[in-house]
This record gives structure tokens, sequence and C-alpha cells, in this order.
């Protein structure tokens, strides 16, 4: 492995975290929503489970995938079914008043997991990736950097991403507008809950 496989592999990263999806929406609303703390929790957890598909993605999970489709299709239907519960949770208390009672660490950050855990396509987009940008035959050590500088992409990205909206500016109009906002959100989740259900 090279350094140009890996500044090939952070350019398609980057475009991945910045592309609209159920990842950033959650991440985005549960800062707005739970102040900067969650936010930041929610992300590392985003983090970790985008960079354990990439290392499930060297362990051939993809090929597992391809012998074994139903396991592929009952995981994405248990992931479309979270994405519409959020949906609707967001939906259902769009209206509601802020609480005071900030969203606990754990709950924040095991939150993002399932949320990245619920898209198994992201495991096959890991593979695709892998499979076009590194070489075949990766030692251990190399297939380890790539999971250590995938994780650092997402943890430092979705950091940054969180203090921005964090500030007090967002938070404000985000507090005018939440009944909006929110079922704004919720309709996104549940098309992509929908979707990713429906999708081959």
């Amino acid at each position: 492995m090279e350094t140009a496989h890996l500044i090939a592999f952070n350019l398609t990263l980057l475009a991945a975290i910045a592309s609209p999806g159920p990842a950033m929406l959650y991440f985005i609303r549960t800062t707005l929503a739970s102040r900067r703390m969650a936010g930041l929790y929610t992300v590392w957890g985003l983090g970790v489970m985008a960079a354990t598909w990439t290392a499930l993605a060297f362990m051939g999970l993809d090929a597992i995938f391809a012998v074994f489709p139903w396991a592929f299709v009952a995981l994405k239907t248990i992931g479309a079914l979270y994405l519409l519960w959020i949906a609707y949770q967001t939906w259902k208390h769009a209206s509601a008043p802020m609480g005071d009672a900030p969203t606990p660490p754990l709950h924040a950050f095991f939150g993002g997991v399932l949320v990245n855990l619920s898209n198994p396509k992201s495991v096959l987009f890991a593979g695709a990736v892998i499979m076009v940008i590194f070489p075949h035959g990766m030692a251990f050590a190399d297939k380890a950097l790539v999971f250590a500088n995938h994780l650092v992409m997402e943890l430092l990205l979705g950091s940054a991403l969180v203090l921005a909206f964090s500030t007090k500016h967002v938070s404000a109009g985000y507090l005018r507008a939440k009944p909006i906002l929110d079922r704004i959100a919720a309709s996104v989740l549940g098309f992509l809950g929908l979707k990713l259900m429906l999708s081959r």
C-alpha cells in the first residue's frame, strides 16, 4: 500500500461523509435538539460503526452477504424499521418543547452506532471502494492502518460538523422553527427507511 492509496480513500470518504443521508440528518437533529455533547457522542458512535463496516469489508463480509442474501435482507429490514421508528418518534414529538435533561452520553453514542448499523449497504460500499483503491493481498498491518485512518477521519470531521451546528445562532434558529424542522427531518428519515426496505 502506498500513500496515494490512502489519499484516494480519504477523498472518497470525504465525499461519502458530506453526502446527505440518515447519518448526517440524525446527528444534526440530535445536536440541535440535545446540545453539543449529545451531538459529539452521536457522531463518535456513527464513526465507530462506519469504520467497523470497513473492517468487516476487509474480512469479507460482503462475500458472505453474496452467499447468504437472506442475511443482508434481514439486516436491511431491521435497519429500515429502526429508521422508521426514529422518524415516527421525531414527528410525534415535533411540537413538544425542548426538555432540560440532556441526552445521556451512552444513549447518544449507541444511537449513532445503530443508525450506521441500520444500513448494511455500507459494507458493500466499503468493499467496492477497497477493491478499486487498494492493492490485492494487503498485509494485516496495512488493513489496520486503513481502519484507524477511517476512524480518525470520521471522528474529526464529525466533531467539526457538530461544533459548527451547535453554535448559539444555529441552535436559536432551530428552536424557533422546531415543529417544522422536526417534521421535515421525520419525513426524510421515513422516506430513507422505506427506500432502504424496498431497495434490492
